[in-house]
């Protein structure tokens, strides 16, 4: 049966770093999504992360440093999974 994004969203609470920045399209795959967070270029509330099992949640301040800049983005919400460029960009607020 098929569930709309209201009911996906009230059962994630909180996803892995890593499956969130694949999900939010900052990255092409979830290797260099864990890549990035176990390499230390990403800050969850300003705070270094260096696992990409880091749980986030919804109102978390993100800090990337990736392709050349840093973007810093509060999470907004989280996807069941990875969808085309409009809902990746509705799953975060950029503060950048």
């Amino acid at each position: 049966m098929p569930r709309n994004a209201a009911e996906i969203a009230a059962e994630v609470a909180r996803q892995r770093i890593d499956r969130w920045l694949w999900h939010a399209r900052l990255v092409r795959t979830r290797e260099a999504a864990a890549a990035l967070a176990a390499g230390g270029y990403v800050r969850v509330n300003g705070m270094r992360i260096t696992a990409p099992a880091r749980m986030v949640r919804a109102g978390d301040i993100i800090t990337v440093a990736c392709e050349h800049k840093v973007r810093v983005l509060k999470i907004r919400g989280f996807a069941e999974r990875r969808g085309p460029a409009r809902t990746g960009e509705a799953l975060y607020e950029e503060l950048t």
